[in-house]
Formats: structure tokens, sequence, C-alpha cells
């Protein structure tokens, strides 16, 4: 495991002129240039970005969702960045963002307003002034007659773009950006260093707040509130409790009142700090947890540590997803399962970023037949599981991987259960 140095971790959340904390201009050229790099080593000349995560990677803008491409941005091989908004947007980011020099209308040819239109006439309209506006900007910058990347599979899009004798290239756009985003920077790791402490100021509200009487609902909101207090985006995760912990309830935090004996399960799944999400489960127990519930608990935690100890750079996928546990280690009997592809979410790691799931997947599920090679710089959540008295313990854990293994963002206490005395 990795050691901070002297005076590494989290910074304050404010801005200060007095100790250099995640340096916001550093974060947004580094991840440009990142995505600029592999452009250049692709054979288009430009690509267009749609996916949130995507636009947010290369522009710095605060991506939280919308009514679907209504905003998109064109980045070219000569370092041109053409970004697109809607009305109040556009006039918003002109004014407040000045490292973007050509901000403008956006015609939403994807997604819910083309669909609410209720006309195929409509659609079409909408889709082909899209591309109108792209092929535009594709001329003006000198790129029109050079391949465009795109990082949706949107058939009318790429139709509509064909018909003004524009090349489409809907596969190496979101190769690029994946394996440029990929490896973190140090500023993005900072922010998921400081996702997961506000991960944690959530966790401490759980065990102030927690009582019986208290529904599952109401205890989840005073975490959220807590996000908030934090200055986090809160666009996920949830809490359960008693059977509700397993197997993991498919409405999450219900109306279901919490009971003396019962564990609490806590996901922080997409908290958001600058963008970046976290993924951090805890379990709690309101009151003294059970023999078998510590005995749950303690292989969950070993579980997990055993792939952690696995990962460093050069490690590939299939190795360390062999820590793994095995099909019987998976409870496979309980969901009548013969494979392992068939329990997708009970054991793995994942690459975290601007997105929940990014670049790596750790699984037995895939990595086996599929493997990919570990780098230094890479940022993931570990998580692992176990039943226990017709109830359930997770565990997780956010790591970035350094020279000779992984450093462990996450601090809250995991040796054993928290118990929530009452």
């Amino acid at each position: 495991m990795y050691e901070p140095g002297f005076m590494e971790g989290t910074r304050g959340t404010q801005a200060v002129d007095w100790e250099e904390r995640i340096d916001v201009k550093r974060l947004r050229e580094e991840r440009e240039a990142r995505a600029l790099e592999r452009l250049r080593e692709s054979a288009l000349g430009s690509t267009l970005l749609v996916s949130d995560p995507n636009v947010r990677y290369v522009t710095g803008l605060a991506m939280t969702g919308g009514s679907g491409a209504d905003h998109y941005t064109l980045l070219t091989e000569a370092g041109d960045v053409v970004h697109w908004d809607t009305a109040d947007h556009a006039s918003n980011q002109r004014f407040n963002c000045p490292w973007l020099d050509d901000v403008r209308y956006a015609c939403p040819g994807l997604g819910n307003v083309p669909r609410a239109s209720g006309s195929d006439s409509a659609r079409e309209f909408l889709t082909e002034k899209m591309a109108e506006t792209v092929v535009e900007a594709l001329e003006e910058y000198g790129v029109a007659d050079e391949p465009v990347g795109l990082d949706v599979g949107n058939t009318g899009l790429v139709r509509a773009f064909e018909r003004r004798g524009v090349e489409v290239d809907t596969e190496t756009a979101n190769r690029l950006l994946w394996d440029a985003r990929k490896v973190k920077t140090r500023d993005e790791i900072e922010c998921l260093r400081q996702v997961a402490a506000i991960c944690e100021a959530g966790f401490q509200r759980i065990k102030d707040e927690a009582k019986p009487g208290m529904r599952e609902s109401e205890l989840w909101g005073k975490a959220v509130e807590e996000c908030w207090r934090q200055g986090a985006f809160v666009g996920g995760g949830y809490l359960t409790s008693g059977p509700n912990t397993w197997p993991k309830h498919q409405a999450n935090a219900t109306d279901r009142i919490v009971r003396p004996g019962d564990l609490v399960y806590a996901d922080f799944y997409n908290i958001g700090y600058l963008g970046y999400r976290s993924c951090y489960y805890r379990t709690f127990s309101l009151g003294e947890p059970t023999d078998a519930q510590k005995e749950a608990y303690e292989t969950a935690v070993e579980n997990l540590y055993a792939v952690l100890e696995e990962i460093e750079p050069g490690a590939t996928t299939d190795e360390i997803a062999a820590a793994f546990p095995d099909m019987a280690g998976e409870h496979a009997d309980f969901y009548g399962a013969d494979e392992h592809w068939q329990l997708t979410t009970n054991h793995w790691a994942h690459g975290l970023g601007l997105q929940l799931y990014e670049t790596p997947l750790i699984w037995r599920g895939l990595s086996p037949e599929h493997p990919i090679e570990i780098e230094e710089g890479m940022t993931m959540a570990v998580e692992t599981q176990e039943p226990a008295d017709r109830q359930g313990v997770r565990v997780e854990e956010m790591v970035v991987v350094r020279e000779h293994g992984v450093e462990v963002l996450s601090r809250w206490p995991v040796e054993e259960i928290t118990t929530i005395e009452y």
C-alpha cells in the first residue's frame, strides 16, 4: 500500500492565496492537452463530443445533464475548441469562461427535444440543423475535408453529416477519449480525494443521526444534506437497512423504519466534486452486531484487501480478478447463478473519474477473457459484499494506482462495522 508523504492529503474546499490546492486552470489545460494528444495520434482531423463527461473533460464546463445534445463541443487537431449550448448557458459561458473563445447556440438534434416534438419532420429539422452548424465550424477551422470523430453512434446524425460530404468515425472518438481519461492528473486525483472526504462527512452524519424509528429515506436525506453542505453535487447514492441490505433493494432508500439490531448500508455513489464521482460504501450496525455479522464483515474486508494487494502498474485485470471470490464465495447458489457474468456489481473494481464507471473494470465475469494492463495514475473503486443473519454487509475503497501499489483515498474506518449506539 502506498503511504502518502509529508503534508499530502485533502486541502480545503475554498480558494485561497496562501497554499496550493486543486489548480482548476491546470486541471482544465492538462485534460484538454491529453485529449488533443490522442486526437493528433489518430487519423481524425477533429472530434465532436456530445457525451457530457467528454464535453467537461475538454471544456471544463459543468455538465450535469440536460435535455440531450443541447450542448456539444468540437475539438480540432490544431487545438481549436468550439462549444455549442443553450441560449442562457451560452450567454453565461461567454462571460464566465474566458478560456473558451468560440461559444455558439446549440440546436438540440438528439435526445429529449426531438423525442418530445411528436413530429418526424421536426426531428429531421433538428438533426439537420445540428449537423449544419457543426459543418459550418468544420469549414471555418479548415477540417471539413478530414474525418470527424463522433462519440455517440446516432445513425440519423451520422447520415446528416454524410449528406454534407463529411466522413464520420463513431469508434475512434470514444476510444481516444477513454484512453485520455483512464490515467488521472494530480488535480483529478485531488478531486477524488476531496469527494472521498465529503462522503466521510456524510457517513458521520448517518452515525450521528441514526436511531430506531427513522425511515431509510429520512436518514439518507440527512446524509445528502451534509454532502450538499460540503459543496458536493449529489447525483446518486442510497441507504438501506435490515432485510433490504441483502440482496440490495431495487428501490434503494425506502420508507422502511430502521429497527434495533439492523445493519445499515450506505452507498455513496455519484457524489461529485468538480465533476469527479465517488463510489464509497460502508456498513453500520444499529446496536452491537451479532457474531455472524462480524464474521461476514471480516470476510468482506479480507476479500477487498486481497484484491488491493494485487493492483499495481503492469498487473493485468485477469490476474487481479482472480483475487475476487470464486462462485462459492459469490454465493452463487443463493442467486441460482452458474457463471460470474450473472453476478454483475457484486464483487468488482471499476474506474472512477468524471463518470462512475471508467477504465479499468476488474471482474471475474469479464477480465479473464478480456484483460487489460493496469497503469500508474488509474483511479478506481473496489467493492465486496457478504450475507449474514438474513442481512448483508458491503465495503468499498476508492484508490489510486501508484508506482508500487495503491493509495487508499477513502479513510472511514474499515477494520470493523461502525457500531451506532442509541
